[in-house]
């Protein structure tokens, strides 16, 4: 498993950002992803962490938790769909929030797919795996 607090790797084909304030779910979908779609995982614990990551490095996938300390996982979603390398990547949301508004709210912030926690291992694969389908390899900018 790769899975990394930091940089992306710029040698592999996938990428995958993950952004969530809890370390265990960090690590079980970071765990899931490397394991089945053999990509490299970023992980970001904060919405600050994840901003400066998504400013700075493309990626082929961005998961992201709502439900977080600070400026919370809305905007993040907003600051990437603003402006960053990550205008145009599959941003998929992953929440314990189930309701229909919040769902119609993230995706009219660019959210391209929305997944409710807890999460249903083979679902999310085929989630992160379509919203991947087609994308070529990131190119990255900064460090």
């Amino acid at each position: 498993m790769t899975a990394r607090d930091s940089a992306p790797d710029k040698t592999t084909h996938h990428r995958v950002l993950i952004v969530d304030d809890e370390e265990s779910m960090r690590l079980y979908l970071a765990r899931i992803l490397a394991t089945v779609l053999k990509v490299e995982v970023t992980l970001a614990g904060t919405c600050e962490q994840a901003l400066r990551l998504a400013r700075n490095y493309a990626y082929d996938a961005i998961l992201l938790d709502l439900l977080m300390p600070g400026v919370g996982g809305f905007e993040v979603l907003r600051e990437i769909r603003r402006a960053s390398p990550n205008i145009a990547t599959p941003v998929i949301i992953v929440s314990v929030l189930s309701d229909q508004a919040t769902r119609d709210r993230c995706m009219r912030l660019g959210a391209n797919a929305y997944v409710v926690k807890p999460i249903e291992r083979n679902s999310l694969v085929a989630t992160v795996k379509a919203q991947m389908a087609g994308r070529s390899k990131p190119k990255t900018r900064g460090k």
